[in-house]
C-alpha cells in the first residue's frame, strides 16, 4: 500500500502533444455471442488477462457475477482492440492507445467503481484520461507480477491441505477480510456482509478456497481466483501468525504449485512491492518476477441510479 504519487494524486499526467483519435473505434456491449471471440483475444497475453479470462469462464460475459459489464473496442475493420470490465472491479485489456482512451471515457460514467487494475503503464495512460471526470483517487497500489511454473521443488508434504467444505465458511471469511481490509482499506464483512459471504461461499463451492486446519484453527489458507488452461491467479494466501516461520507455507504453496500445475500451465500472485518479506518468501518458493501491477482504489461518488449505465 503506498501513497499516490504526485503525478496521479494532483491529475497531472501530461498528454500527448497528439492525443490518440477515438473516432477511428467503436465501443460494444458484449453478449455471450462474442465469447470465442473474446476468450481468443485475451489468450494472446494469458499471464495478464487471467483474471477477466476465468471469470468469462466460469460465469459467462453476462453475469451478476461478474459485478460489472464487460464492453469491446473494434477499430474500423471490426476488428478486436480492446476488452473491458468496468463495473466494481475495472479492468481492461488493449492494444492501442485510442481503445484506452475510449474505455477511460465508458468508465468515467459508472460510480460504483472499487478499484481499477492493470499492468503499471496502462493504469497511467488509462488515469490521464479517467481522471478528468471519473472518481477521485484514494489509494494506489503497486504489485509485483510473480509466475510458478514447472518445475517445482518437492518438500515435505501436507497431509491436512485439501479444498474447504462448507462447514468452513466462517473460518475462511473472518481471514480473506482482514486480509482485503490491509491492502485497501475496506473492510466486506462491514461493507456487504451478505455479498461477501455468498461470494466466500461460491468459491468454497466451486473447490477454488485450498487450507490447511488443525483442531478446529485456520493454519494456511489459499485462494483460485481466476483459471484458464494458461494460467491460474492466486489470491488470499495466509499463514496463520501463530504458525509462521516453521516452514509451513513453503510446503503449502510446494504442494498446491504441483497439485494446480496439473491442469494448468502456470500459476501467478500479485504481491505489494512494499511486503519485502513476502517478495522474499515468493522467490524462495520458486515463483518468477514477470512485471508490475497498479491498483487504483477509488473514493465512491453518489451518482443518480437513472443516469449510471450498465456497470
Amino acid at each position: 500500500m503506498i501513497a499516490p504519487n504526485a503525478a496521479l494524486k494532483n491529475n497531472e499526467i501530461h498528454r500527448h502533444s497528439v492525443e490518440p483519435s477515438v473516432d477511428s473505434v467503436t465501443i460494444q456491449l458484449l453478449s455471450e455471442e462474442h465469447r470465442d471471440e473474446v476468450l481468443s483475444f485475451l489468450a494472446e497475453r494469458p499471464l495478464h488477462t487471467v483474471i477477466m479470462a476465468g471469470w468469462i469462464r466460469d460465469n459467462g460475459i453476462v453475469s451478476p457475477n461478474n459485478r460489472g459489464t464487460f464492453y469491446a473496442c473494434r477499430n474500423l475493420e471490426g476488428r478486436l482492440e480492446g476488452v473491458a470490465l468496468i463495473g466494481h472491479a475495472t479492468l481492461f485489456e488493449t492494444r492501442t492507445d485510442s481503445a484506452l482512451i475510449a474505455f477511460a471515457r465508458i468508465a468515467q460514467q459508472c460510480k460504483t467503481t472499487h478499484m481499477l487494475m492493470a499492468e503499471q503503464d496502462a493504469v497511467e495512460k488509462f488515469w490521464q484520461f479517467y481522471s478528468q471526470g471519473g472518481q477521485r483517487l484514494r489509494l494506489i497500489c503497486r504489485e509485483m507480477l510473480f509466475e510458478q511454473s514447472w518445475p517445482v521443488l518437492v518438500r515435505e508434504p501436507v497431509n491436512g491441505l485439501r479444498q474447504a467444505s462448507m462447514n468452513e465458511l466462517d473460518l475462511v471469511m473472518p481471514v480473506q477480510a482482514q486480509m482485503a481490509y490491509e491492502e485497501s482499506g475496506v473492510n466486506p464483512m462491514e461493507k456487504d456482509p451478505e455479498g461477501f459471504r455468498k461470494r466466500c461461499a461460491r468459491r468454497i463451492e466451486r473447490g477454488r478456497t485450498w487450507v490447511w486446519v488443525e483442531d478446529g484453527r485456520l493454519v494456511f489458507k489459499a485462494e483460485v481466483v481466476s483459471e484458464t488452461e494458461d494460467v491460474i491467479y492466486l489470491e488470499g494466501i495466509w499463514v496463520n501468525p501463530e504458525e509462521r516461520r516453521k516452514g509451513y507455507a513453503l510446503r503449502c504453496m510446494a504442494q498446491l504449485g504441483r497439485t494446480l500445475l496439473q491442469r494448468t500451465h502456470s500459476i501467478s500472485i500479485l504481491v505489494n512491492e512494499q511486503n519485502q518479506n513476502a517478495l522474499k518468501f515468493y522467490r524462495k518458493a520458486g515463483f518468477k518476477l514477470r512485471g508490475s501491477n497498479d491498483t487504483i482504489f477509488l473514493k465512491p461518488e453518489s451518482f443518480p441510479v437513472q443516469d449510471v449505465p450498465v456497470c
